[in-house]
């Protein structure tokens, strides 16, 4: 059935107010753009990177309209009509605050703490309280909100390499422009507001805070933050997958099936399957991960 929010009017971005929200020198951010139009922010994030590395310093952010060839793990795509979606990446050169580089060993944490970010604002935002879904997704009742892809980003030379976050919210998306009926959005939730211009800032504020507490403890995602809890505790906390019965395919046909008991140092599930055996499996080795039937 079709929403009778369908002629929904979607305003656009307005770059101006956000550059002066969250760019220095009043906000945390390098540098904020936003295109109207492109194939991938991640894609163009990384490229600017590469070739313009002075120019697009750590949280540096990229924003679109509209993407057509968006991507998600394992090169699934993601397509939304215009202005109905939060398509945004961020370029991050991890350091803590005494200018040292953090460990590369913490770069697989990066997609949880955005997908945490994201979760947190959107609460904070509209009154619904959605969940992760290991690897990287954000859901509502187990039906898919956002998803989440960091790409690595080699260093020039002797400089430590750079990652790029990309974050895809389905904001104002109806009945049937889902892109698969196991989907929903911010509108289908009844939030509290659609305004993706309140989103995008609440969500860049939050992760800005959570970036930086991060990498002040050298990327040691058991270790506290100054305002409470680690960032495993955190995410542990809002993680749906823990504590179910769980399907994981794996390339090659491969297949696990157990209990997801937790999240190991640097992220990965661990799985307890049938037979007591606990194995640890890596978000690129796992194609779906769903509750077991």
């Amino acid at each position: 059935m079709s929403s009778r929010y369908s002629n929904l009017e979607r305003p656009g971005l307005n770059l101006g107010a956000l550059r002066t929200a969250l760019c220095m020198p009043a906000g945390p951010f390098s540098r904020l753009d936003v295109v109207p139009r492109t194939g991938s922010t991640n894609t163009d994030l990384v490229e600017h990177a590469q070739r313009e590395a002075a120019g697009w310093p750590d949280l540096s952010v990229l924003a679109a309209e509209v993407q057509t060839a968006g991507r998600g793990r394992l090169g699934r795509t993601w397509v939304a009509p215009e202005r109905s979606s939060l398509f945004v990446s961020v370029l991050l050169r991890p350091f803590n605050r005494h200018g040292r580089p953090v460990p590369t060993t913490a770069y697989s944490w990066f997609s949880l703490l955005a997908a945490l970010a994201l979760a947190e604002s959107v609460e904070d935002r509209t009154e619904i309280a959605p969940q992760l879904k290991w690897p990287n997704d954000v859901t509502v009742d187990g039906r898919k909100l956002a998803g989440v892809l960091a790409q690595f980003v080699p260093g020039a030379g002797a400089e430590p390499p750079a990652v790029v976050v990309g974050v895809g919210l389905n904001v104002s998306l109806t009945d049937d422009e889902l892109p698969v009926p196991t989907a929903t959005s911010l509108l289908l939730e009844y939030a509290g507001t659609t305004d993706r211009n309140i989103l995008l800032k609440s969500f860049l504020r939050t992760f800005a805070d959570s970036y930086r507490a991060f990498c002040d403890v050298d990327g040691d995602a058991e270790a506290a933050w100054a305002d409470g809890p680690s960032l495993h505790a955190r995410i542990g906390a809002r993680m749906a997958t823990l504590g179910q019965d769980v399907r994981a395919e794996l390339p090659g046909g491969g297949l696990l099936t157990g209990r997801a008991l937790a999240l190991d140092a640097h992220g990965a599930l661990i799985v307890r399957d049938d037979d007591g055996e606990r194995h640890t499996v890596s978000a690129g080795e796992v194609v779906h991960l769903r509750p077991q039937a």
